[in-house]
């Protein structure tokens, strides 16, 4: 069933996505084999201790380079491997969710783990008799998924353990054990239960991340697009030229052979797809999002893509989403893990969407701040004669809730900032503390503010820049900032009206000045900023001269708020590419102001 495969494979996550993937693998050889995929269940921690273990997973890293156990994130293994066929995906999503709803109250809590290491493994084992607990969880939804699907799932035999480490260096056991021992293991957790699936034919292949474009050059080549995934197989490489290797695009099914040096090693899990998580102690948004819409409300056409159109597709509703997308550790896939930097835009303006007057819609007689719309925030730092607003408009509700949307999508894809700089501006600064909140990370990591990062002065209107609140004064209002932090660029070397050039060169230098600056002491640096601030931060450092200033302002007509780009460092040579970012993209669409008055009421 060609429709089943395009919403398995792609996890659901669109009826673009399902389109697309329909479109890509038209001339895939494998379009019409009914080999069903692999899944597993994996009990996954998330909250404090997941925080913890995904430090120690890219200081790990960054220390001892990359093991086996970075191939797959943080997990406890409940099930072995076990086939389950694209028609009874669903159902068997729902046995797990059965499974998990008879078990609320019972799961334990908190669950004891302990720390064990020998020559070539790291690991933090669950207490045995808890572990008889967990087993019988799995051997309940063996049961059910038999029950529901014929599925024959196998639990877990041996001792359950979440893996640290194994097949390192000898060299880096103290290392390694010195960093699991700084992890706290009685940290609040709240334990999911959750089904992944991977294509089986490449179970036993290594994966690849394509870095670099290449078109092919004869028949047998295979075209690459940065940011794809590639399995090899060493069974594959006896009669390949050296410097080239064989393998199959995920994108396409398509195989071929391709320059080895445009590729780098990625982890196994990064091709897999995700099927639904499950609280044990409450409902969350996957749960709930699965009650209400069912794996598969609606069903492409499954005939093949060149025999019907987009237009003949029915309308898909499912909730499962790329692992590829939703579990990616930070960092590189060879033995150093590479740099990356993020750099954001702001959230929703309250001058935009309230007007240039907005003040005089939420002042009182006696100037008091009253807000006269659900958007308006229901307080604002240092409100009075100590806040220049007109000139620093800060954000709506909304667009805290933007900011907030973004953190908790960078802490579920298990991304780890390590620090954060942003405009003067206070709707930077106010968009940066709420991305901290949804990090989990708000009071725990320090905002930088460096005037370096503001906009191309031409754009502020009046003959001054704005009154920014200094950093002390945010602190005071309970921003999460660094106060000792010294800019590289203070708020007096800024000039009105500076030319583009200017304004390019300044963001460049900054830009570089702030990764020098982070080098050797943190692998990922968040921006938050502005519009601009995506292009002018970025491009330079890519080895990309600066375009004119028309063609600039095109391009930052087209960033949305919260919009976000990831730029990686590649090796040693000072040069950085543009990559996907580790989170899905945020759209919604316009609210205008409603009068139920002037609408309910006319004659």
């Amino acid at each position: 069933m060609i429709h089943l495969k395009s919403l398995v494979s792609t996890g659901g996550r669109s009826v673009q996505a399902a389109c697309d993937w329909l479109f890509s693998h038209v001339d895939d050889p494998f379009l019409d084999d009914p080999l069903p995929r692999e899944f597993v269940l994996y009990l996954r921690p998330s909250g404090p201790l997941q925080n913890q273990l995904s430090h120690f997973w890219q200081q790990s890293r960054i220390t001892c380079g990359k093991n086996k156990a970075h191939n797959i994130f943080p997990h406890i293994t409940l099930c072995q491997f076990f086939m389950c066929a694209d028609h009874k995906v669903e159902a068997l999503s729902e046995a797990l969710q059965t499974t998990v709803q008879q078990w609320r109250g019972r799961f334990p809590r908190p669950l004891p783990l302990e720390l064990y290491t020998s020559s070539n493994f790291i690991g933090l084992f669950v207490e045995e008799q808890v572990a008889d607990v967990l087993r019988q969880f799995a051997a309940d939804f063996a049961t059910e998924a038999a029950r529901k699907t014929e599925v024959k799932v196998e639990p877990h035999k041996k001792q359950l353990h979440l893996t640290l480490a194994y097949n390192f260096l000898s060299d880096h056991l103290s290392s390694l054990e010195k960093l699991a021992k700084g992890i706290e293991v009685k940290l609040g957790c709240d334990w999911l239960a959750v089904l992944f699936s991977r294509d089986i034919r490449f179970a036993n292949h290594e994966t690849f991340r394509v870095m670099y474009p290449y078109m092919p050059q004869n028949d047998d080549e295979l075209e690459l697009a940065p940011g794809g995934y590639i399995f090899t197989s060493s069974m594959d490489q006896t009669s390949t030229s050296e410097g080239w290797v064989y393998g199959t695009s995920l994108a396409t099914g398509l195989s071929g052979l391709l320059p080895e040096n445009y590729v780098s090693l990625a982890d196994e899990s990064d091709t897999w797809v995700f099927h639904g998580s499950h609280s044990f102690f409450s409902c969350g948004p996957s749960e709930k999002s699965a009650k209400e819409k069912g794996m598969f409300d609606g069903l492409l056409d499954s005939r093949r893509p060149d025999s019907t159109g987009p237009g003949d597709m029915p309308t898909l509703s499912v909730i499962c989403h790329p692992m590829q997308q939703v579990l990616r550790f930070s960092g590189s896939y060879t033995r150093q893990p590479k740099r990356t930097l993020f750099v954001c835009r702001h959230g929703e303006r309250m001058d935009v969407v309230f007007g240039k007057h907005w003040l005089t819609l939420c002042s009182d007689s006696k100037g008091r701040y009253v807000r006269s719309n659900l958007n308006m925030p229901p307080s604002l730092p240092l409100w009075g004669g100590q806040r220049d607003y007109d000139m620093d408009a800060p954000i709506t509700v909304f667009g805290s809730t933007q900011a907030r949307l973004v953190g908790e999508a960078l802490l579920e894809s298990n991304t780890m900032i390590d620090f954060v700089y942003c405009s003067p501006s206070l709707r930077c600064v106010q968009t940066a503390q709420n991305i901290l909140k949804g990090l989990q990370q708000d009071g725990k990591l320090k905002v930088r503010v460096e005037p370096g990062l503001f906009e191309w002065t031409k754009w502020v209107s009046g003959n001054s820049l704005p009154a920014w609140i200094p950093p002390t004064d945010l602190a005071a209002a309970n921003f999460s900032v660094d106060t000792a932090y010294r800019p590289l660029i203070p708020a007096s070397k800024l000039t009105v009206s500076e030319s583009y050039e200017n304004y390019m060169s300044r963001s460049y230098q900054v830009t570089k000045d702030i990764l020098s600056d982070c080098k050797n002491t943190g692998n990922n640096v968040l921006i938050v900023a502005h519009a601009a601030s995506l292009e002018a931060c970025t491009r330079q450092l890519q080895g990309r001269s600066a375009q004119n200033a028309k063609d600039f302002i095109q391009v930052v007509r087209k960033i949305p708020y919260l919009g976000f780009c990831a730029s990686e460092e590649q090796g040693e040579t000072g040069m950085w590419q543009l990559v996907d970012p580790p989170i899905l993209p945020l759209t919604h669409g316009p609210n205008h102001s409603f009068d139920w008055k002037e609408t309910l009421l006319q004659e």
